[in-house]
């Protein structure tokens, strides 16, 4: 049986199952075959690609990596809908469902339909060139200058930043380089969009968060170095000092697959790998 439905009707098409993995983690190879033999013991027809080699044919995709692993896979397959589950062979693993070794746990609880598939906000910008799941950050050329940078949203001027660059982020990047710059935690399920100033010279310039439908247009001043914009921290761009930049929701979502294994609720993961809200013992 190629479909396989979870309790809460999401389902996962088993009849292509594509294995990608980092080539970059010396283990991901090996862990790719030993997850590729499991699942040739199941009957469940698959392929071993490495992320360079991302195949629209795939019905669903087990990622094997960390968490930039994911990033990508989510970005190229968000456009066919296709379910990612990540497993972690990184650090610190945040998106993905299982370890390495619980691997084999992991495809029972798809085989026995414990699983949901929950959709993700995406961002976009420049005419669709660059798409993202966690980030679009935007900075100077210049490591040694700051950017005064225009923030209108909806066509209407609201901030106007000095400072070393800005972060759009969705809520499954409010755990990321968000976080870092002082930005707030989303849980993922919500629809919006944050904006965070990088290092801003200024007391009361602070993030703001934005109903995910509005429209951010970023402008830069005149006579100042040119600007670099990137996507989740992979793929960069150049811009112009005139160019305006358009950020809005994609049209795309990504589909990560959650498992019910112990401790995958997002806030259980928060104080898991986080460590959100333990005290100090001394």
């Amino acid at each position: 049986m190629t479909i396989i439905k979870s309790l809460c009707s999401d389902e996962i098409n088993l009849s292509n199952v594509g294995i990608f993995f980092n080539k970059d983690n010396v283990k991901a190879e090996e862990s790719s075959q030993s997850l590729k033999n499991t699942l040739d013991t199941k009957n469940i027809n698959s392929k071993i690609y490495t992320t360079d080699e991302f195949n629209k044919e795939v019905t669903f995709a087990i990622v094997l990596g960390g968490d930039g692993t994911i990033l990508k896979a989510s970005r190229y397959y968000a456009k066919y809908e296709v379910p990612i589950l990540g497993i972690n062979l990184g650090r610190l693993g945040f998106l993905s469902q299982a370890k390495s070794s619980q691997t084999d746990k992991a495809i029972d609880y798809i085989l026995n339909g414990s699983f949901k598939i929950e959709d993700r906000l995406m961002l976009t910008t420049l005419n669709g060139k660059l798409n993202a799941l966690n980030d679009i950050v935007i900075k100077g050329e210049s490591f040694s200058r700051t950017s005064r940078l225009y923030v209108h949203i909806n066509d209407n001027l609201v901030c106007d930043y000095l400072a070393d660059g800005l972060i759009i982020s969705t809520p499954t990047g409010s755990t990321a380089y968000t976080l870092s710059a002082g930005g707030p935690i989303l849980t993922p399920c919500l629809d919006a969009i944050v904006i965070v100033p990088i290092c801003p010279h200024t007391m009361n310039a602070r993030p703001i968060v934005i109903p995910s439908d509005e429209v951010i247009k970023i402008t830069s001043s005149q006579n100042k170095p040119l600007l670099k914009i990137s996507a989740d921290g992979q793929t960069t761009y150049d811009l112009g000092v005139n160019e305006e930049i358009e950020i809005k929701k994609s049209p795309y979502r990504a589909k990560l697959i959650l498992l019910n294994l112990e401790k995958n609720s997002f806030y259980s993961v928060l104080k898991e790998k986080l460590h959100w809200g333990l005290s100090w013992k001394g």
